[in-house]
């Protein structure tokens, strides 16, 4: 029988790749989140002040990522950690979102004094370091857009880490928009109110998008019970053989494309717990299994 590999490494296939471009990222997103805070700042432009920050938020949020794949390489043998560093994106994931959260807070609370106490803007230079920093954000997410080697990619393979990571670039792209958006109907038509109008559907996104982040994160490091397709699997191959019967089954996430359980099985022809890993070594997802066999096998099992 072939002998599945029993290490405790389960970070993304693609972890070196995807640090290095989350470094690059960074140095892109700080340099044009000082332009727009100061420009901000200069020409008066709230919209233009809420990207700015929004980008801090995202450099910061963005040196987490960083620092969770440094953590998880760096300790990814480490046995303290009984099933590895694989989850680190997805806390770094949950952090990003949690300071998201605040962000938006800040944003929203800034953009209501502004709509009760407008200043002057200077449109002109106001949409051009807008324009500018789109351009840097739709680079950033290209940069960051996760490759899929020609295979299905779902979310059993989905690196958090580096999705978190691009999913603030689409948001500072989106509120770059939102930016120009108001800027420019300000410049020609004189909607003052739009810019702080923007700053505010720009904290109603990133809070949004907090939320959703926070739930996706938080479902896997709490290891909510992953009632996927691949349990359907796991089930079928060992139930097809025999009289087998699965009476309870743990599946949870050990990170990008690994997974563990826990099954106990019922049957009435015992074979050792290796023989059942067996029915299921060509799922490679499987990467940490543990099998009960019991030999009671009742009515009450066959029926659960």
């Amino acid at each position: 029988m072939k002998t599945r590999r029993h290490d405790h490494v389960y970070l993304s296939a693609n972890q070196a790749a995807n640090e290095r471009r989350t470094w690059l990222v960074i140095g892109l997103t700080a340099f044009m989140m000082v332009l727009e805070i100061v420009s901000g700042f200069i020409f008066g432009s709230m919209a233009l002040l809420a990207d700015g920050w929004h980008m801090a938020s995202h450099a910061a949020a963005l040196g987490i990522t960083a620092i969770g794949y440094l953590f998880a390489r760096r300790y990814a043998s480490d046995k303290r950690f009984s099933f590895g560093t694989g989850k680190i994106g997805e806390l770094a994931g949950f952090s990003s979102a949690l300071l998201l959260a605040v962000m938006a807070l800040l944003m929203a609370y800034e953009s209501v004094q502004r709509l009760f106490s407008p200043v002057a803007i200077k449109f002109d230079e106001a949409i051009a370091v807008a324009i500018l920093g789109l351009i840097v954000n739709l680079v950033s997410a290209f940069i960051l857009k996760e490759r899929h080697d020609g295979h299905d990619h779902d979310h059993h393979h989905t690196d958090y880490n580096i999705k978190a990571a691009y999913l603030h670039v689409l948001a500072d792209a989106l509120t770059s928009i939102l930016a120009i958006v108001a800027l420019t109907t300000g410049r020609f038509f004189g909607w003052i109110w739009m810019d702080p109008l923007m700053g505010n559907v720009g904290a109603i996104v990133i809070a949004r998008w907090s939320y959703g982040l926070t739930r996706d994160t938080g479902s896997i490091l709490l290891d909510m019970d992953m009632n996927t397709p691949l349990s359907d699997t796991i089930r079928q191959k060992i139930e097809s053989d025999g009289d087998n019967r699965i009476i309870d089954l743990h599946l949870w996430r050990l990170g990008p494309g690994h997974f563990a359980a826990i099954i106990s099985i019922n049957t009435r022809k015992f074979h050792a717990p290796a023989y059942y890993k067996k029915l299921l070594e060509d799922i490679k997802e499987l990467r940490h299994i543990t099998v009960e066999v019991n030999s009671n096998f009742s009515e009450e099992s066959n029926n659960r």
